[in-house]
């Protein structure tokens, strides 16, 4: 059986906590590495709300990198790809209460002030505005029960 040390936290449920005014954020308990890691905070777009962002493990943003890496140098995306995520993503650690700080520009731009959804995302987890994570819930649960049946287990 592997280290509990090495095996890769997973993301799961839904919590919503109070964002203090340096725009520090506590993270779950369970959701803490036992050793401090360096985490990427990434901005992204859903369509149709807005902006939120996702906090990436780093096993996940080094297996993105290698997949921007594995892009063919001619593709014509691969410039743009690596200026976005360069552009906008940034280092992250927790502090010793656990806490993860957003900055400013990024707070501004996926709209979380005062309060944030913190939403696993198994691999990663996602922080929303409550407003943009509502209308997340809205699109996502008109899809619930096709996406359910393509999975075998369930």
């Amino acid at each position: 059986m592997p280290d509990a040390d090495t095996v890769e936290l997973t993301f799961t449920s839904v919590y919503r906590h109070k964002v203090d005014e340096k725009r520090r954020v506590p993270i779950p308990y369970r959701w803490r590495p036992k050793t401090s890691v360096e985490y990427t905070l990434m901005l992204f777009l859903e369509q149709d709300i807005g902006n939120y962002l996702r906090v990436l493990p780093p096993a996940q943003w080094l297996k993105l990198l290698e997949e921007i890496k594995g892009m063919p140098s001619d593709h014509e995306q691969k410039p743009i790809l690596q200026r976005i995520v360069g552009r906008d993503s940034t280092e992250v650690k927790l502090d010793s209460a656990g806490r993860l700080m957003i900055p400013d520009i990024m707070a501004e731009a996926a709209d979380i002030k005062g309060e944030a959804v913190l939403a696993g995302n198994l691999g990663h987890f996602e922080l929303w505005s409550p407003t943009r994570h509502a209308l997340l819930e809205e699109k996502d649960k008109a899809e619930r029960l096709n996406v359910l049946k393509r999975v075998r287990a369930l």
